[in-house]
């Protein structure tokens, strides 16, 4: 197995580091500061240190994660393609990595980007859908990590980079209407939504589709995110005059509070149609979210660091994630049931 090199020790990092690591994959951690938890394995290197500076460091190409936070896990892509590194990345950030696709060749790197849940899974899904039947008529992805009941103040927690939530109700949605891509507001089209467990809960639009915008063949596409009506009246009501440090606070991950995550892919094409859903509740101190993209992280780290970009269809260049091949998908997710994510 080949040494792999992983940026960013959030809660989503935390847990693919342990998971890889569980594994027997020789692992560095690298962040500005280093959990406990990570410090404390003596079979995990743990360099707490300016990523950028890190990265610059590396002599040879290497397998590289990188989960640093959307506004600075842009500008780290670039410096990682003219390494010529492998490179699994989960930054979601507005910038498109594709830009980067010559000059990944040019320094035979390869990047496989937006490798968590939704955006990820539901990519290979969809892509999956396509290959089972053509071309498709309606698509919809629904997802959301919430905790299981809701309260009086915002009814969530931000299971990853608040700031990232922050321009997820911020930033315009594109989506696919009659065959063309159009932009329209973050949080239109809501809608009430049933969701097992619960006397259903709210979906929204946001800027989730991203590659298959293009790349799947869809006369209409929309994702929604999942959140408890109580959150997204508040946000509605009282969310962009609210100053960015206080919502960071707010919405701090309580380990201790029972959380769920949950996503339905549904795909049309004439009379048939493919439907997927993924549920999961922790398990073992992990939260839901960290657990179901931690997982899909995991599993691409995991088969570059032993069988090589190669066996998931990928050669020199910069990837999204509905190009990889079915095999992939099939072992990702084999990994979700092995760890106890219901996949139905």
């Amino acid at each position: 197995m080949q040494p792999i090199v992983a940026l960013g020790c959030g809660l989503v990092g935390e847990y693919v580091i342990h998971r890889l690591a569980d594994d027997g994959h020789v692992v560095t951690a690298v962040d500005l500061r280093i959990p406990s938890s990570l410090k404390q394995r003596t079979d995990i290197f743990s360099i707490e240190q300016d990523a950028m500076q890190y990265v610059g460091s590396l002599s040879d190409p290497t397998i590289v994660i990188n989960m640093l936070p959307g506004r600075i896990g842009h500008s780290i892509r670039e410096p990682l393609v003219r390494g010529g590194h492998r490179i699994v990345d989960l930054a979601f950030t507005e910038e498109d990595p594709q830009t980067l696709d010559e000059l990944a060749k040019e320094h035979k790197a390869t990047m496989i980007w937006d490798i968590g849940i939704a955006p990820g899974l539901s990519n290979m899904l969809l892509a999956q859908a396509q290959r089972e039947l053509g071309h498709l008529d309606e698509v919809s992805i629904h997802v959301g990590g919430n905790p299981i009941e809701p309260d009086e103040e915002w009814s969530y927690m931000a299971p990853f980079s608040p700031s990232d939530v922050i321009e997820e109700y911020t930033r315009p949605a594109r989506i696919v209407r009659d065959g063309n891509i159009v932009t329209v507001p973050a949080l239109t089209e809501r809608h009430r939504i049933e969701v097992e467990g619960t006397e259903g809960m709210d979906a929204f639009l946001t800027d989730g589709l991203r590659s298959v915008l293009t790349t799947i063949d869809a006369s209409n596409m929309a994702e929604y995110t999942v959140r408890w009506p109580q959150h997204v009246d508040r946000w509605l009501a009282e969310g962009n005059s609210t100053p960015e440090e206080t919502l960071l606070k707010a919405w701090k991950f309580d380990e201790s509070r029972p959380e769920f995550t949950w996503m339905k892919v549904r795909c049309e094409a004439n009379d048939n149609f493919k439907e997927w859903t993924v549920v999961d509740y922790g398990r073992d101190g992990n939260g839901s979210m960290a657990r179901t993209t931690g997982l899909v992280t995991y599993a691409l780290a995991s088969l570059f660091a032993t069988k090589g970009p190669t066996h998931c269809g990928l050669e020199h260049g910069i990837y999204s994630p509905e190009l990889l091949n079915e095999s992939t998908l099939a072992y990702v997710l084999d990994i979700f049931r092995k760890h106890g994510v219901s996949v139905s």
